[in-house]
Formats: structure tokens, C-alpha cells, sequence
């Protein structure tokens, strides 16, 4: 609870900045009714505070698990380096609500369940798959990588031309989820595919129908 001893020393408040970044990438689960608490309301979020900076400093959440920035992943719930900063210096200034009339004014209008896109038939490559066939990549999902690793997956084509397709990092099988490219990639033949380290197991290239 908020007294009047409480001290802030930043001007980021929650009706301006926070809840809006909390709308974007949060409360897909931390709603009511959702898979987490709530955190729509500054009275619900303000008791996490703490716990929300240790959470996002440590990129356990949002649990999206792919490194922002290596591979085109669409629904990239991964906050920016600035989103952490925003947040940390929010919690470190005394987490202060500000003017509610500066809240926005249709929060939480997205859709909180997403259509997963559709696929076809799926690839598995532990460590490295050189393509006999050209084929159209919608996704990559984890297939048996160890808890706690990371892995990088990248595809080189016959031209020497090497494309980052997807980083996990610290995996959870608990967060599993196929991560969906914004769009197919047309990978031909020969192509070859590799994830690093090859010791942390197995990932499966979702093909297009």
C-alpha cells in the first residue's frame, strides 16, 4: 500500500507509461480469468512491482523464450532492452501511479487468444539437415531440447548465404510453443540447417501446406 512517507524519484508512472507497456505484453495472461494474476489495475500491480522487475531483468517473462531480433518471429511478446529499462527504473523511482486520467482510454482491446497459422509437415534436425528438397519454413518448435539450454538455429544455403532462424534461450518445456516466422521462408534444396550447441537436442522446422 501507498503512504505518505512513499518517495518517488522518477517521472514514469503507470497511468503513462507502465500500464500501456503492461497492456501490450503482459496481460495476454496476467488478466482476469487468465492463466496468471491479474495486472490491468495499478492496485493489482503495484504489490508485484519488485517481483515484475526481478522477472523481466531475467527475461523470464514474458515467457516467449526467443532472443528479440534473431529470426523474423511474428507475435514477438519479448520486451526491448528499453521496455526493461522502462520498467526497472519505474520500480526503482518508488513504482508511482500518476494522473489516472492519462490512462488509456480502450486498454486491454486486443484478442487474447491468437490462431496458430497453419502448417504441414514437420522436420527434425539434431544439430544438422542438409535439405534434399526445396521447401517453405512457417515455424520452428522445440522437439527435445534440455531443460535450461540455449540454442541457436540458422540456414545456410547453397549460395554461402547464412540466415538466423531462431534463438531460445534458457529453454522451459513448461513455455513450450511453435514461434511462427512473419513470413514462409523458401529454403532450396541443399540448404543446410544447424543449431548450436548440437548437445542441447533436437528442434523441428514447421513446412507449409
Amino acid at each position: 500500500m501507498l503512504s505518505a512517507h512513499d518517495v518517488f524519484s522518477t517521472k514514469i508512472t503507470w497511468s503513462r507509461e507502465i500500464s500501456r507497456l503492461i497492456d501490450k505484453r503482459c496481460v495476454s495472461c496476467h488478466h482476469e480469468g487468465g492463466s496468471s494474476f491479474a495486472l490491468t489495475t495499478f492496485e493489482q500491480a503495484r504489490p508485484w512491482a519488485k517481483a515484475i522487475k526481478e522477472e523481466v531483468l531475467e527475461r523470464r517473462m514474458p515467457p516467449f523464450g526467443a532472443v528479440k531480433g534473431f529470426g523474423d518471429i511474428r507475435d514477438d511478446q519479448a520486451l526491448t532492452q528499453d521496455e526493461i529499462h522502462l520498467i526497472s527504473d519505474w520500480v526503482e523511482g518508488g513504482s508511482p501511479e500518476g494522473d489516472p486520467a492519462l490512462l488509456p482510454k480502450n486498454p486491454h482491446s486486443e484478442i487474447w487468444t491468437r490462431t496458430p497459422a497453419k502448417s504441414g509437415a514437420e522436420l527434425i534436425v539434431d544439430g544438422s539437415l542438409t535439405l534434399k528438397h526445396a521447401i517453405a519454413v512457417v515455424g520452428i518448435r522445440p522437439a527435445s531440447l534440455t531443460e535450461g539450454s540455449s540454442v541457436k538455429v540458422v540456414a545456410e544455403r547453397p549460395d554461402g548465404t547464412v540466415m538466423p532462424l531462431l534463438w531460445i534461450y534458457k529453454y522451459k518445456p513448461e513455455f513450450d510453443r511453435t514461434y511462427y516466422f512473419r513470413a514462409p521462408l523458401n529454403l532450396p534444396s541443399g540448404t543446410k540447417i544447424e543449431s548450436f550447441p548440437s548437445t542441447a537436442g533436437a528442434i523441428s522446422l514447421v513446412a507449409r501446406n
